[in-house]
């Protein structure tokens, strides 16, 4: 893995990370020290992640959203610079898709093209938004790479507060997974898709119908209280029984706004950290877990940094580092 160059489509490289430095010894080591290092001593059986930054507010301002989650990207990988590494395994920061204006489908396109090229070397790509548009780059990236694989199924599980099946001219972040299932349509192939953490009063009517039309599993906000962790995993599972590979997208804002202040739409009752965090710890085990993304960071709106961190302590947890 000495040399590894995959094709991406990124419109920057890569900056210097920085962190806390305790020494440079391996019981020193944090995520700033890790990252692209050469992969001398790599772990048998775990392959190489990849960070890929989508920094992009367009889907989200189309989406009359608060803008901001274009600096995401940024943010969360200085929240994880100075965490500490136990389990080491090869980290590389594979740079940013960064969209212009309202330039998003060229955009989304790009990311797709990346997050192809990563996964044909053999690594997991984890995706950080950017709004819940980076969900439409994500995917179809999966889906090209997955179709030299004939028959595979696959699997989208959200954790979120909403559907995000909204019907509008153009894509935008309250889109994406209804335009997924519109291009697996015109593909002849299912649209296995799954969400926890669906919050009643900010999904419409016409959402839950199309839903129920599109066969989409999903649990609500208050099936996911402290205490339920057991029955939230077991629905998890079910749906992994169901599908080949899976895409895992974390919306923040599906957490309670105490914990996820700075995001577009922060949110009143939420799920807790404790939940989404138990099935981070679950997928990070599973051989079915195929690509990430944390989307809807919004630098502007933290308080205290406390969404970044948040946001980082589930990437490395999903990393196992």
């Amino acid at each position: 893995m000495e040399n590894f160059k995959p094709e991406l489509a990124v419109d920057r490289a890569a900056a210097t990370w920085s962190g806390r430095n305790d020494g440079a010894g391996e019981q020193h080591l944090r995520w700033h020290q890790q990252i692209n290092r050469k992969a001398d001593d790599q772990p048998g059986g775990r392959g190489p992640a990849a960070l890929l930054g989508f920094a992009s507010d367009a889907g989200v301002l189309r989406n009359e959203g608060r803008a901001g989650a274009a600096q995401g990207p940024q943010a969360l990988r200085a929240a994880l610079g100075s965490l500490a590494i136990h389990e080491p395994r090869l980290l590389i920061d594979a740079g940013d898709v960064a969209v212009s204006g309202d330039e998003l489908e060229s955009g989304q396109e790009r990311l797709a093209q990346s997050v192809s090229a990563l996964l044909g070397e053999g690594t997991l790509p984890i995706v950080l938004g950017g709004g819940h548009e980076t969900a439409y780059g994500s995917f179809n990236g999966l889906f090209r790479h997955c179709s030299q694989e004939p028959g595979t199924r696959l699997g989208i599980l959200n954790l979120d507060a909403h559907f995000d099946l909204r019907s509008a001219p153009r894509r935008s972040s309250g889109t994406p997974f209804l335009d997924i299932a519109k291009d697996l349509q015109a593909a002849g192939q299912d649209f296995n898709y799954a969400v926890v953490g669906i919050s009643k009063p900010n999904n419409t009517r016409v959402l839950f119908e199309q839903a129920r039309a599109l066969e989409v599993r999903y649990l609500l906000d208050e099936q996911c209280t402290a205490g339920q962790l057991p029955s939230v995993l077991a629905f998890v599972a079910d749906f992994m029984e169901s599908v080949d590979k899976l895409y895992l997208t974390i919306d923040l804002d599906v957490l309670p706004a105490s914990v996820a202040p700075g995001v577009s739409a922060p949110a009143g009752f939420g799920v807790p950290l404790e939940i989404i965090h138990g099935v981070c710890a679950m997928l990070a085990r599973s051989d079915k877990l195929a690509l990430v993304d944390v989307v809807e960071l919004n630098p502007s709106l933290d308080i205290d940094g406390r969404t970044a961190r948040t946001a980082a302590r589930l990437v490395n947890t999903l990393l196992g580092v």
